[in-house]
């Protein structure tokens, strides 16, 4: 069958595509006319919060983007509420929101049926980093030793964490175990603290504290307790964490990256996208985030749309297969 060109087609037929040709490209060019909605899918002063003021802060001060960018808070269901509501804004440009590891999570256990494939990744910005901390009156003297009592009896060393059972703390500690070569994992106790893990570690309720590492400063410095790992890929470069080993270091070749990024409504146009990706791109290598980064103890990570959906994925797959193996996944 022939191609019928352009010029076949009907006068009307022509007039009108050209016509929605045109307000496609004056939307994009118009684009951002009215003030954003950047949903943190969590309360105030987490960290999805923290990371959504602080990017419509830097944004806006170094005008990538010439709109308003207020942050709306709402929280439920581990990131799911926020995740629910953007299927109702679809197409919808002026509304974002921030995410990090349970975007994946919750729909692999089956908190929810939407995934990250139902919003649209824009930017991942930040990467921050887990850390394993005991008392300091610890028998363990390094993670290694964690590991091997481990690989002895996987029920000898209770650890606990602020996320719920399957959720990031506990995650990024069996990843760990399973790096280490410890077997059994799913019998390795884990108990979730909505509130003051630190105090139940430093109290003897449990041996070891998977959280992430901005939260073990204050007490590692008052020598309250001692860090043994950290999960990011190399050294802190300065500061108390500046003494602690990476888990690659103490010979357990993982790494587990709490990543945070943004993302926008499904269906978002590739105009917009591609308008506010790069507005992210710009801020990240502005001297107003290298401040804000510095001082949040955040590593800058930029990765754009493409590869960050190909991040999502393949670490989607990673996680599916720890909470497979401790009887967590729910398939969708």
């Amino acid at each position: 069958m022939k191609r019928k060109c352009l010029s076949s087609l009907p006068v009307g037929l022509l007039a009108a595509l050209f016509i929605v040709v045109l307000a496609a490209s004056a939307l994009a060019a118009d684009f951002p006319s009215r003030p954003f909605e950047v949903i943190a899918p969590g309360g105030a002063g987490g960290g999805w919060d923290t990371t959504a003021r602080l990017t419509a802060k830097v944004l806006g001060e170094t005008g990538l983007i010439t709109q308003p960018m207020p942050v709306i808070n709402k929280p439920g269901g581990g990131g799911g509420v926020g995740l629910a509501y953007m299927q109702k804004k679809k197409g919808d440009p002026y509304t974002l929101i921030v995410y990090s590891p349970p975007l994946l999570l919750i729909n692999l256990t089956g908190q929810t049926k939407l995934s990250f494939r139902d919003v649209t990744p824009l930017a991942m910005l930040i990467n921050d980093f887990g850390a394993f901390a005991v008392p300091k009156n610890s028998p363990y003297q390094t993670i290694g030793d964690v590991m091997e009592a481990l690989k002895k009896d996987p029920k000898s060393v209770k650890t606990g964490g602020n996320s719920s059972f399957g959720s990031m703390d506990h995650i990024q500690f069996l990843q760990a175990a399973k790096a280490a070569g410890v077997e059994n994992i799913k019998d390795i106790p884990y108990i979730a603290f909505q509130e003051g893990p630190m105090a139940a570690l430093m109290g003897g309720h449990i041996d070891l504290l998977s959280t992430g590492m901005a939260e073990t400063v204050g007490p590692l410095e008052a020598g309250e307790i001692r860090v043994l790992a950290l999960t990011s890929s190399e050294r802190v470069d300065a500061g108390v964490l500046g003494q602690v080993p990476t888990l690659k270091e103490s010979g357990i070749d993982t790494v587990f990256i709490n990543w945070r990024g943004f993302f926008g409504a499904p269906g978002l146009g590739e105009a917009e996208k591609a308008h506010l990706v790069e507005a992210m791109q710009k801020m990240t290598e502005t001297a107003e985030w290298d401040d804000v980064c510095a001082k949040n103890g955040w590593t800058k990570a930029f990765m754009g749309s493409d590869d960050f959906a190909a991040f999502l994925a393949k670490t989607e797959g990673e996680y599916k297969d720890l909470l497979t193996e401790i009887g967590l996944y729910k398939a969708q």
